[in-house]
């Protein structure tokens, strides 16, 4: 699956602008948040742009490319939505729960890239929602995003 496919969907899932009072990513446009990105026009933003950002401070980075095709848009998805490293951890831990022996360091590297070719979809999924399920416990106010949080994690 290749990036212009993916970003396609993460944008349709990300939605339009929000200034959500409660999001801690804070105002955000096609998953781009002001907090990440200081010095972007969040509300006049481009999907052109958009798409831009996505390539070089999200895919690249993220080394998403380099992951197995069962698993590649949900990481990337979870890369955009919290972070590269919470989202390798995420991967990481999945890859675990199958003995793979990875150290939970949240730095994508030859050994996650090799590990993450022995789980499937549906395993980081579950290891993602178990992920936004503790979050809430340690901050309920971001219980008001959980619908939604699992909806995307089903469908990435």
């Amino acid at each position: 699956m290749a990036f212009q496919e993916i970003v396609e969907r993460v944008i349709e899932r990300e939605g339009g602008y929000v200034n959500h009072p409660d999001d801690p990513g804070s105002e955000t446009n096609m998953g781009i948040s002001l907090r990440a990105h200081p010095s972007e026009d969040i509300k006049n933003l481009t999907k052109e742009r958009a798409v831009e950002i996505y390539l070089d401070d999200y895919w690249y980075p993220s080394k998403a490319d380099l992951l197995p095709r069962t698993v590649k848009e949900t990481y990337f998805d979870m890369v955009v939505n919290m972070g590269q490293r919470r989202a390798v951890k995420i991967l990481q831990k999945a890859c675990n729960s199958k003995n793979c022996g990875l150290v939970v360091d949240g730095l994508i590297g030859k050994k996650t890239i090799g590990a993450s070719k022995k789980i499937d979809k549906s395993r980081l999924q579950v290891y993602r929602i178990l992920y936004y399920m503790d979050l809430i416990r340690r901050k309920p106010k971001l219980e008001t995003f959980i619908i939604g949080w699992i909806r995307r994690a089903m469908k990435a």
